[in-house]
């Protein structure tokens, strides 16, 4: 029996160890939206939804693919996991309107409508998200009546694109300039790319908002880096 049970410990350790070597949040995820653009200039990209019962687990597809926009410039990498970036990636700065690769935990969905879904965040006149690099609010929502007239930011409830979407913990740093205001939200006829953002159509945005209530984590990644998270992702 101590044999027997020796061996199926053995089995399970290297996939436990390989867990924890995967970047956080993706390593203790259970549920992951993965975002894959064809090259770092891609304006779209195949987003495919994943599911494990635990982080030692094998990822099983539920749900995709779908086509999404992702920024007018294609990828870059997020500051925040530039370490992983080979000679001559870029690295996402404020404005260059190139959609973040990393790894990110999603948040509540939000829109302009009222909704039941768990604590959903509704848009309404006056909301801003802050993308001045001067403001201590940088990357943050807040009002407008809170930050003054002067700080730029944009003033959400007037952005068509988000009538519905899901916030996303975008970690960043605002004296190294690394982006802000990055969600997942509707994409509109006629757009043919974003800021930096994830856009979905409306049927596939619903979806991802129902997988994600129960916490999800968005993998942005370009196809040439997948196999640097072999192990962590899904199977190719």
């Amino acid at each position: 029996m101590r044999a027997a049970l020796l061996a199926v410990l053995a089995l399970l350790a290297p996939s436990a160890a390989l867990a924890q070597s995967c970047p956080e949040p993706l390593a203790s995820a259970k549920r992951l939206v993965l975002v894959t653009a064809d090259t770092l200039n891609s304006t779209t990209a195949t987003v495919e939804r994943f599911e494990r019962h635990s982080p030692n687990a094998l990822w099983q597809v539920a749900g995709g693919p779908a086509t999404a926009l992702i920024g007018h410039k294609g990828v870059a990498w997020a500051y925040a996991f530039r370490k992983f970036a080979k000679r001559g990636e870029p690295v996402k700065v404020e404005g260059d309107k190139r959609a973040p690769a990393g790894f990110y935990k999603i948040g509540p969905s939000f829109g302009f409508a009222a909704s039941q879904m768990p604590n959903y965040v509704r848009i309404d006149e006056g909301m801003v998200c802050v993308d001045d690099l001067n403001s201590p609010a940088y990357n943050t929502i807040t009002r407008r009546d809170r930050i003054g007239p002067k700080v730029h930011g944009e003033n959400m409830s007037r952005v068509p694109d988000y009538a519905r979407g899901l916030l996303v913990d975008y970690p960043t740093d605002r004296k190294a300039r690394a982006g802000s205001c990055i969600f997942i939200h509707l994409q509109l006829p006629g757009k043919t790319g974003t800021s930096g953002c994830v856009a979905l159509p409306e049927p596939q945005l619903a979806a991802v908002q129902d997988f994600t209530q129960e916490g999800a984590v968005l993998a942005v990644l370009p196809r040439q880096a997948l196999a640097r998270f072999n192990g962590c992702l899904p199977a190719n």
